[in-house]
C-alpha cells in the first residue's frame, strides 16, 4: 500500500526532498506539490500536479486529502507561516523538514546510493581512529600527529552581514579576509592584524566574481601548513575532536562536504540559475584542453551530486594539484563571461568552481582517498 504525501515547495529544495523520500521508501507516493508565492512555478513536476495553496478554498473539490501528511520542503524561516495556512485549510499533519532531518535524509540517501553503484560512502565521523598506522605521503611514521601542521581557514569578507548568533572559532580554525583590497570601502570591518588575501601574489581584486576563491588562491600561494582547509564564517565543518588523527591514521587525502543532490542534473541546475553560455564555454575548454578527462566530466555533470560551498580539507600537495588545474580553467571562464550587471550572477566563477572541485576528485578518484563530513549553517 502506498504512503501518500504532499510536499510544500516546488523548486530545487522540495524536489531534492522528494528524491530522498522516494528513494529511501519505495512505498511513498507524492500526490501533489504546493506553493504560495509569486515566483514562477511549474504546473506539474513530472506528472505530479502543483497547486497554489492560496487559491484552494475546498481541498475536497480538487481531490486533496486532509489526512495525508504535508512535508515542508522550504527554508525553515517560512515554516511557521506555512503551517498556519495549511492548518487553516484543513490539513492535519504538517512535517517541517528541519536542518537535522534534511541532514539525516541526505546521509541515508547517499549511503544507499553509493552502495547501489558499488562504492563506499566514507564519513569522517564514522572512521575509527586506528593506532600505530603508518602515515602516508609527506607524513612519516616517525612524526607525531600533533607535529603535523593543520589549519582550516575560515573565509570572511568586508561585505559580510553580522551573524545572528555568536560563533567561537575551533582551535584548528583561523580567519582570513577575502576581498581585503576593498576593505577601504568598509571602515572598521577589517581587524588591524587580520590575515588578508591582498598581499604578495594575489587576486583579491577579483573577489566580487571569485568569492572565497580569492582566499583560496592566496592560501595556495602563501600558506605553509601540511594540511589546509577552507570553510566560511557561516559554514563550518562538523568534525570530531580527533579529526586530524582520523584523517592521518586512515590515510585520508581529502575531506569534502557531504554531497548535495540537485535536479534535474548538476549541469542543468547551474544553467537554470546562471548564463548557460558560461557553462558551455567551460565544457568546450575542458574538451579542448583536457580531452582525456572530458568523458568523465560529461558523465559527472549529467548526474545529480556534487559537494557544495567550496569547502574542503586536504593535504598540501593535493591542494597544489587542485589549484593548478582549477584556476587555469576559471580564469578562462571569467575572461569569456566577463562582468555581469547583477551582483549574484556576477559570482558565476565561484559557482562554477563548486562543480569543478567535485569533478576534480571524481577524475582522480583512484589517486586520492576522499571522505565526507557534515557542515552547519549559521544564520
Amino acid at each position: 500500500m502506498k504512503n501518500k504525501i504532499y510536499i510544500f515547495g516546488a523548486h530545487s529544495r522540495a524536489q531534492t526532498l522528494a528524491t530522498y523520500l522516494c528513494y529511501l521508501d519505495e512505498d511513498i507516493h507524492i500526490e501533489a506539490y504546493f506553493y504560495d508565492n509569486d515566483e514562477e512555478n511549474p504546473e506539474t513536476i513530472g506528472e505530479i500536479p502543483v497547486f497554489r495553496i492560496s487559491e484552494i478554498t475546498d481541498i475536497h473539490a480538487i481531490n486533496l486529502s486532509p489526512d495525508y501528511p504535508v512535508y515542508l520542503g522550504t527554508r525553515g524561516v517560512f515554516h511557521e507561516k506555512i503551517t498556519k495556512v495549511l492548518e487553516k485549510i484543513g490539513f492535519k499533519t504538517i512535517k517541517p523538514v528541519t536542518v537535522e532531518m534534511d541532514l539525516n535524509l541526505r546521509n541515508q540517501y547517499l549511503e544507499k546510493y553509493f552502495a547501489n553503484i558499488g562504492r563506499e560512502f566514507l564519513k569522517l565521523d564514522k572512521l575509527k581512529n586506528k593506532q600505530k598506522v603508518l602515515l602516508v605521503s609527506t607524513f612519516t611514521a616517525s612524526r607525531l600527529t600533533n607535529e603535523i601542521s593543520a589549519t582550516v581557514y575560515v573565509v570572511k569578507s568586508p561585505f559580510d552581514r553580522p551573524l545572528q548568533q555568536e560563533y567561537s572559532l575551533a582551535s584548528y580554525e583561523k580567519e582570513i579576509y577575502a576581498g581585503a583590497v576593498f576593505a577601504g570601502d568598509f571602515p572598521n570591518r577589517l581587524p588591524e592584524n587580520a590575515l588578508r588575501d591582498d598581499t604578495g601574489d594575489n587576486i583579491s581584486d577579483k573577489n566580487k566574481q571569485f568569492c572565497e576563491l580569492t582566499a583560496l588562491y592566496w592560501l595556495w600561494k602563501h600558506a605553509g601548513e601540511e594540511i589546509i582547509g577552507l570553510a566560511h564564517y557561516r559554514r563550518h565543518f562538523l568534525f570530531p575532536e580527533d579529526w586530524k588523527e582520523r584523517m592521518l591514521n586512515n590515510q585520508i587525502d581529502v575531506i569534502l562536504p557531504v554531497p548535495l543532490y540537485v535536479a534535474p542534473s548538476v549541469e542543468e541546475n547551474f544553467k537554470s540559475r546562471h548564463a548557460p553560455s558560461d557553462w558551455e564555454f567551460m565544457m568546450q575548454y575542458l574538451k579542448e584542453n583536457y580531452p582525456e578527462d572530458f568523458p568523465v566530466a560529461s558523465k559527472f555533470f549529467k548526474g545529480n551530486l556534487y559537494s557544495p560551498c567550496n569547502m574542503f580539507v586536504m593535504k598540501r600537495e593535493v591542494l597544489n594539484t587542485l589549484c593548478t588545474w582549477l584556476f587555469s580553467i576559471l580564469f578562462q571562464v571569467a575572461t569569456h563571461g566577463g562582468q555581469k550587471d547583477d551582483s549574484y550572477l556576477n559570482r558565476y566563477p565561484g559557482f562554477v568552481s563548486e562543480r569543478l572541485i567535485s569533478l576534480f576528485f571524481e577524475i582522480n578518484r583512484e589517486k586520492f582517498k576522499v571522505v565526507y563530513a557534515d557542515k552547519n549553517f549559521l544564520p
